[in-house]
């Protein structure tokens, strides 16, 4: 079950959480106190309750999301719903006094087994509660495949952006995996994506950077 948490950051694109100050943001190293993340709310068909987890580097510079049950497929024991698995998470993001912080980096990994003809998609969004901008990611697979694999979303830190010292705002995080049976046979062969953590490997890895406000 998801649970409040006391973290070291992160978040992906053009997104940042601010704590209180008023002055515009300076570049700055990451604080030596801690990120407090608690979870308002988890849901989705690809996070079913106690199927997901938020887990924090020491180092205060990144944050991890885990799944065990977040898998789109197509075939013959799947649901017409199944082509399509979806998580929203709703975070309220506390942190150090003086500081603020933007997503600088998402590492996204799972496995992926489509037929010749099949094909899928990762996606992800990202915004604050309140705020219009919205960051959106897109990650397309074509079969035949048959592997592991990781994509990264990276944002350059002069294109990062950073809410006002001082304000306060939810982050939405949306993701989902959709999988297509195109030509392949689908009556004898399933084809799927996830993005789960039976290997124990981290599926999600957001990244921050870190500004200090004045």
């Amino acid at each position: 079950m998801l649970r409040s948490m006391t973290v070291g950051t992160a978040l992906l694109g053009a997104l940042a959480v601010a704590a209180p100050a008023h002055a515009a943001p300076e570049l700055a190293p990451k604080p030596d106190k801690m990120m407090v993340i608690s979870v308002a709310s988890a849901n989705g068909s690809g996070c079913p309750k106690g199927s997901a987890a938020i887990q924090v580097s020491p180092d205060n510079t990144a944050f991890t999301v885990t799944y065990s049950e977040y898998t789109a497929s197509v075939g013959p024991k799947a649901t017409p719903l199944d082509f399509r698995k979806n998580c929203q998470l709703l975070l309220d993001i506390k942190v150090p006094s003086g500081f603020t912080f933007a997503i600088a980096s998402a590492d996204y990994r799972g496995y992926a087994s489509l037929r010749d003809g099949a094909y899928g998609e990762q996606n992800a969004s990202y915004y604050f509660q309140g705020h219009s901008k919205t960051t959106m990611s897109q990650h397309k697979f074509k079969g035949p495949l048959e592997d592991d694999w990781q994509r990264t979303d990276q944002v350059a830190i002069a294109s990062t952006s950073f809410l006002p010292c001082g304000e306060k705002r939810y982050l939405n995080i949306n993701t989902d995996l959709r999988v297509n049976r195109g030509t392949s046979d689908t009556k004898k062969h399933t084809n799927f994506l996830s993005m789960d953590s039976t290997d124990a490997s981290i599926n999600t890895l957001y990244r921050v950077a870190w500004k200090s406000c004045k």
